[in-house]
């Protein structure tokens, strides 16, 4: 265990970066490593990636990477430093010996990229140890306080809207409706946004509760209005039902008239090339993050607002709630009619 004599590596000039990837991952990861090693590249410091994140931290999984060593991976999903979940992370222990491995490999400072979970885990690295953390919001869920846009938020939207118009086809050519399933545990942002795109006739999202006969009721109303097939977006994280088989289940009951068919798209809306909105913002936010650990800035988020590159402290990221906007919300009632 580390004692209170125990002198915390704090250096007055950034010469090494550090830079990972954790949680789930992102379209968008690959082009914000580019983006910050090439960065690192610019201002003459040394990149090191850590592999599997925080695990790969502890255990010392390491590889030096250059401007060419990223040539090619910023139209890739995924993320080529690889991610994992470390339950040793956890503990002061594996802390401690993650911690000893960036000391003896002299790195001075960490680029973070994940979503809250890696966030709150380099919070409490930050204030144990003192070390110069800088954090990049990747996760499709965009449901990080501080940022309008998190990396992969716009390519999963893209994806969710692009297999919805494909749905439609099949739902409108036989009569059906289909419930279908987006990522969303605990925030609406993509069921909201893509159910407006997509022309969906109802949207269920974790922070709205219809209920199951306000459900029923509204598509009544579409069925009486001459709609021969309807479109209901929901949210995994939805509490209108247990789970979108029992809501099937439930609106088949009632409405016999339909044929009702669920398609959970799953994690297929992790996936795929970034798109190009992904693409630029991955690029700016990292070129940031390394300008900011050179400023000797740190326990700090990386965000965009108002198409401007802010900051946010790093706790107020984690413990902050993005809200969803209400105005979206009243368009998508209009636009059910």
């Amino acid at each position: 265990m580390l004692t209170k004599q125990t002198h915390y590596y704090m250096p007055k000039k950034i010469k090494k970066i550090g830079l990972m990837t954790s949680g789930g991952d992102s379209p968008g990861m690959n082009a914000a490593i580019r983006s910050v090693v090439r960065s690192c590249t610019y201002y003459r410091i040394d990149c090191i990636g850590i592999y599997r994140g925080f695990q790969g931290m502890i255990e010392g999984d390491f590889i030096t990477l250059d401007a060419r060593s990223v040539s090619g991976i910023i139209n890739k999903g995924g993320t080529i430093l690889k991610s994992a979940r470390s339950k040793e992370f956890r503990t002061k222990e594996g802390r401690e010996k993650a911690y000893k491995q960036l000391i003896k490999a002299e790195i001075d400072a960490v680029v973070l990229i994940g979503g809250d979970g890696t966030f709150t885990g380099g919070m409490v690295f930050n204030k144990e140890f003192k070390f110069p953390l800088v954090g990049i919001p990747g996760t499709i869920d965009n449901d990080i306080f501080g940022t309008s846009y998190t990396l992969g938020y716009d390519t999963a939207l893209n994806t969710v809207v692009e297999s919805i118009d494909k749905i439609r086809d099949t739902a409108s050519s036989h009569n059906r409706l289909f419930f279908v399933e987006v990522m969303g545990r605990d925030a609406g942002f993509i069921a909201l946004n893509a159910g407006v795109g997509a022309g969906a006739e109802e949207i269920l999202i974790p922070e709205e509760d219809l209920g199951l006969e306000r459900m029923l009721q509204s598509l009544k109303r579409s069925k009486r209005s001459g709609k021969s097939s309807s479109i209901v977006v929901v949210a995994e994280g939805d509490k209108t039902g247990k789970n979108v088989f029992e809501l099937a289940e439930y609106v088949e009951k009632n409405m016999p008239e339909y044929e009702v068919r669920v398609s959970v798209l799953g994690h297929m809306q992790r996936g795929g090339s970034p798109s190009c909105f992904d693409r630029v913002l991955a690029s700016r936010m990292g070129v940031k993050a390394v300008e900011l650990l050179l400023d000797n800035q740190t326990n700090l988020m990386v965000g965009i607002n108002n198409n401007r590159i802010d900051t946010t402290n790093l706790e107020k990221a984690v413990k902050g709630h993005h809200k969803l906007n209400e105005e979206l919300i009243r368009v998508s009632d209009i636009m059910s009619i």
